[in-house]
């Protein structure tokens, strides 16, 4: 290297740096996520992670082979780095490791969190570093003619700066979000992105003096089932210390001749309600797919549109290393956290998948109606009633008690009540010749549950009755508001009230009202950025927060034509308002979903074969999806229509009885009754 020229130089365009770098990832654990895997790819055995929110700084030490100088500029500082082209193969030098990393682009993302990274790296006896500097960065870009990518030289560290004499340090600093987070919450997301962590992979990881285990997952002790495949499921099931069944499925399968392969495992656990971490109310009902031992989804289940109870229960983790084939195209998405969803191999892993969850459901309702059983024939009275039926009516009290051992209740004292309550409840339906109501008992749908329990009382009857009848009032509402291509406000509030008409699980919270005030002045805030013609067009957004997760909802008219650019273009805009309020309140890891509800098809859907689908990926990045007001309104009478029918009979009956009881028989005469 001649002496006039730079030790260090790194050149990239401002775009690539925003994207791929300041916004790629949104969390520690994803980014810290990118340090270790390079630390595997380099042949690592340790890699110690020190979060310290006292100092403002983060460092990862790691014992791999380092980097020359040339290394770091030839890799580490080259963005778009391709290792499994490059001299150094897809397997690492000394243990022959399967890389995780591929496009080159994954230490951009330290500045997501950080504005200063040093890098710390001796390979052999050559020793050296650098530190860059997220504003000088960009100053060095933005100075390069426009349109062109930009030099920007990393400050080399003088010898006495450095700290590693093998391997690779680095270290972040002026952190550019609050680690408030505990030590166990790190561990357990960490744990949870890796699946090399542990057992006779030789690759420990450690976070602030203590090392990461699969026991920090903290989900083995929640399953009851599982169904495994290959050597993982296997391990999971070993790990799972209250598990009460574990079943080997096939793993292997071919399509249109090609053959692929699964390796892990679906579980489900023994309440919807331990699916949630205690200390963040986070969801862990997912099925994560990993590629070559990392996350490559975090979760496959949404894709299935499963609104079966056992869905609630679901959790596992699925390997599918056939998905990044070094000799095929690259299947993940710029941003790393999500799959291409039109690539065939991850079309043979959906339609696997969907299979497997089917069986599943089978399987689990069957265990969770015997064990249901088993728990109810404890007391001696029941026992004997049960033994009295035929066999058909066992099969029926089977699905009954099943109902009731997914209630999340504990106290013996009121699952003895309420199992006294179901055996009257089935007694009062076999009189009427309608046990085949129990199949429509969830623990999803209270009303339904409620219907069955409280056939013997009318009043409650006719209140469930009442509750259905209002339900569908609201419905023919919105149909009479579609079809009259209603105002906003008319429409805004009509939804805002009745949410369950988007999702039926969904009710309005009842203290959020500063919540909502924050993200209204916000999402105000965007329309200063709107042009005169967008903001003539734009309709109210509201924010409202159910039980678990934040919504936007976006309102257009029924009659208009919407284009899909314009939308995708503001539900940008709110996706970024609402981000940035969650992050001042500190909930950045609250689940954020944006609706549009449209009521003609968006304009480009149609302009190529493919138009809808890539339309519908684009606001997926946002967490955003359409929907029309006929299929709010075909999903929410479908949902209810059977329940009204059932009431109907049940209201009609129960007001026959309570006429008959409030008779006055002595009035009627000697020779009545």
């Amino acid at each position: 290297m001649n002496k006039h020229d730079p030790k260090y130089q790194m050149t990239l365009g401002l775009n690539v740096l925003r994207h791929l770098g300041i916004g790629l990832y949104s969390n520690v654990p994803a980014v810290l996520s990118e340090v270790v895997a390079n630390a595997w790819d380099a042949d690592a055995e340790h890699v110690i992670i020190n979060v310290s929110p006292e100092d403002d700084r983060i460092i990862i030490r790691d014992d791999g082979h380092g980097m020359t100088v040339e290394d770091a500029n030839r890799r580490y500082l080259y963005v778009g780095y391709e290792r499994r082209k490059s001299d150094h193969g897809a397997e690492s030098p000394k243990f022959g490791r399967s890389v995780m990393g591929r496009k080159g682009i994954g230490k951009l993302s330290l500045f997501s969190i950080a504005k200063t990274v040093e890098v710390h790296t001796a390979r052999a006896a050559e020793r050296h570093g650098f530190r860059m500097d997220l504003d000088k960065i960009e100053e060095a870009i933005r100075g390069s003619e426009e349109g062109k990518e930009g030099n920007y030289l990393p400050e080399p560290l003088s010898p006495a700066e450095l700290l590693v004499d093998q391997g690779t340090l680095i270290i972040l600093t002026d952190l550019k979000r609050q680690l408030k987070q505990t030590s166990r919450w790190l561990r357990r997301r960490l744990a949870r992105r890796f699946s090399i962590i542990g057992g006779t992979h030789n690759f420990e990881i450690e976070l602030n003096g203590t090392s990461i285990t699969i026991e920090d997952r903290e989900y083995y002790d929640k399953l009851q089932y599982v169904w495994t495949f290959g050597d993982r499921g296997k391990e999971a099931s070993l790990a799972a210390k209250n598990l009460e069944r574990s079943r080997p499925c096939e793993g292997q399968w071919s399509v249109n001749g090609n053959t692929y392969e699964i390796d892990g495992w679906i579980g489900t656990a023994r309440e919807a309600g331990q699916l949630r971490d205690a200390d963040t109310a986070e969801s862990i009902n997912r099925l994560v797919v990993m590629v070559r031992s990392k996350l490559a989804q975090e979760d496959m289940l949404d894709e299935f549109g499963e609104g079966g109870l056992y869905s609630k229960y679901i959790i596992g983790e699925i390997h599918a290393d056939f998905l990044d084939h070094d000799e095929e195209e690259d299947i993940a998405t710029t941003g790393r956290q999500r799959i291409i969803e039109e690539d065939p191999r991850y079309q043979a892993l959906k339609e696997k998948l969907q299979s497997e969850l089917k069986t599943v459901q089978s399987e689990w309702t069957k265990l969770r109606n015997t064990a249901g059983r088993d728990e109810a024939v404890q007391f001696p009275q029941i026992d004997e009633w049960y033994k009295g039926l035929s066999l058909d009516h066992q099969r029926s009290a089977e699905k009954l008690f099943g109902r009731i051992n997914e209630l999340p209740i504990d106290a013996r004292k009121d699952k003895r009540q309420l199992l006294i309550s179901g055996v009257l409840a089935f007694e009062s339906l076999r009189l009427r010749k309608l046990l085949h109501r129990i199949d429509e008992v969830s623990v999803e749908n209270l009303d339904v549950l409620a219907d069955v329990f409280v056939q013997l009382d009318d009043l409650e009857a006719s209140a469930y009755y009442q509750i259905v009848k209002d339900r569908l009032e609201v419905i023919r509402m919105l149909m009479n508001l579609s079809d009259d291509n209603a105002k906003e406000k008319a429409m805004q509030d009509h939804l805002h009230k009745h949410l369950w008409l988007l999702d039926p699980s969904w009710e309005r919270a009842t203290s959020t009202e500063r919540m909502e005030t924050r993200i209204y002045k916000a999402l105000n805030g965007i329309n200063k950025s709107l042009t005169p013609e967008q903001e003539k067009a734009r309709l109210d957004v509201y924010y409202s927060t159910t039980a678990n997760k934040h919504v936007i909802i976006e309102l257009k008219r029924s009659g208009r034509v919407v284009d899909s650019n314009d939308l995708l273009a503001q539900v940008t805009k709110y996706h970024g308002a609402a981000t940035n309020v969650l992050r001042d309140l500190q909930r950045e890891n609250e689940p954020l979903e944006i609706i549009c509800v449209i009521g003609k098809r968006l304009r480009g859907w149609d302009d190529t074969p493919d138009g809808e689908s890539r339309s519908r990926e684009a606001l997926r990045a946002y967490n955003s999806r359409v929907v029309t007001y006929d299929s709010l309104i075909h999903n929410a009478l479908e949902a209810y229509q059977d329940y009204i029918d059932g009431a109907k009979e049940a209201g009609r009956v129960y007001s026959l009885i309570t006429s008959i009881e409030a008779t006055d028989i002595e009035a009627m005469g000697p020779d009545s009754l």
